[in-house]
């Protein structure tokens, strides 16, 4: 017997039975031979963590474009906030916390330069719009790899694309992460927004906080024991009535008063206007696309497609060079 088939053993006789065991994975779209230490789940979490995908999330954008100071979240900070949170859960609850660990680490591998503003600005301009929980199944499906993808399973790539607030996923470890980001996308722009001192923790309204809790430690702490609280030994994953609705208040609020306000958005539109001139001037130039992009619209990948995905990988830092490269001129000595 190998080490993965001692592992998934182990699975049947310890995990909750409502949750999603290696060995009876729908699979990939591609058959491999099994690892000999390792379980499907396990293996995704690995291609996922070293991924180029996955490295690029350290240079995008959470929240607060371009911040001045280190301790400002990134995409990939974010998301291995979610991990954590996630993964404290589905260990709680008995579910597959191999499964869960993947879903968390790729469900934002789509996400754009700038945050969500260069996610709205390529869903106004591409053709076939964007979404950025769409996109990162496409990276792992078809960018990864130079177009081969990562071939993950089937319940990997579900959770990644319904991590969206509307989303419905089918195992709990994905209903777990789509929790579980919330939970960790409001608390830490709480802390960011603090930080940038764009209000004190005391002002935030009491109708919610009274029920949430009165700091991110506090915060966190209530709402993943809330959900393992709710959730145990049953077949969903849920928060109390009360605690989801104080939770959407204060989401609400932070659009309101952070996520619209001055200092996230008063860069927005530079960083919009840049990423447009980049679509625009790629598409009018393709074969200055790196090589793995031209062999995708070689394979009938549609120039517009092809441009957006190139611009939706690229770093904040990344798209600035391009962007002067192309369009700043240059001094010169005679």
């Amino acid at each position: 017997m190998t080490v993965r088939q001692t592992m998934e053993r182990l699975e049947e006789q310890y995990l909750s039975p409502y949750a999603s065991f290696s060995s009876r994975s729908k699979g990939r779209d591609r058959q491999e031979v099994p690892c000999d230490i390792r379980t499907d789940y396990q293996r995704d979490r690995d291609r996922i963590l070293h991924s180029k995908s996955f490295r690029r999330l350290k240079h995008k954008t959470q929240v607060f474009l371009s911040p001045e100071g280190d301790h400002y979240r990134t995409r990939l900070t974010h998301t291995l906030e979610v991990s954590q949170i996630a993964r404290t859960i589905s260990k709680s609850l008995r579910l597959n916390e191999d499964l869960t660990e993947a879903i968390a680490l790729g469900h934002d591998l789509g996400h754009t330069p700038f945050g969500h503003s260069g996610e709205h600005v390529l869903n106004r301009i591409c053709p076939d719009g964007f979404a950025h929980y769409e996109q990162s199944v496409r990276v792992v499906e078809r960018l990864e790899k130079d177009g081969e993808g990562l071939n993950l399973t089937w319940e990997v790539r579900d959770g990644i694309m319904n991590h969206r607030t509307s989303g419905h996923p089918s195992t709990l470890e994905g209903a777990v992460v789509r929790l579980s980001d919330k939970i960790a996308y409001i608390n830490h722009d709480i802390d960011d927004a603090i930080r940038a001192k764009l209000f004190v923790e005391e002002e935030l309204p009491a109708q919610f906080t009274d029920v949430l809790g009165h700091s991110v430690r506090e915060r966190l702490n209530l709402a993943i024991h809330d959900i393992i609280a709710n959730s145990l030994d049953k077949p969903q994953v849920l928060m109390s009535p009360g605690m989801e609705e104080a939770m959407k208040g204060l989401r609400q609020w932070m659009f309101d008063n952070v996520y619209c306000s001055d200092i996230p958005k008063g860069e927005e539109d530079k960083a919009q206007h840049l990423l447009i001139f980049l679509y625009q001037y790629y598409c009018c130039h393709v074969d200055q696309l790196p090589n793995e992009y031209q062999v995708m619209m070689g394979l009938g990948e549609k120039k517009e497609r092809v441009v957006c995905d190139y611009i939706a990988g690229m770093s904040d830092r990344y798209a600035i060079d391009k962007f002067e490269e192309l369009f700043i001129p240059r001094a010169w000595k005679a």
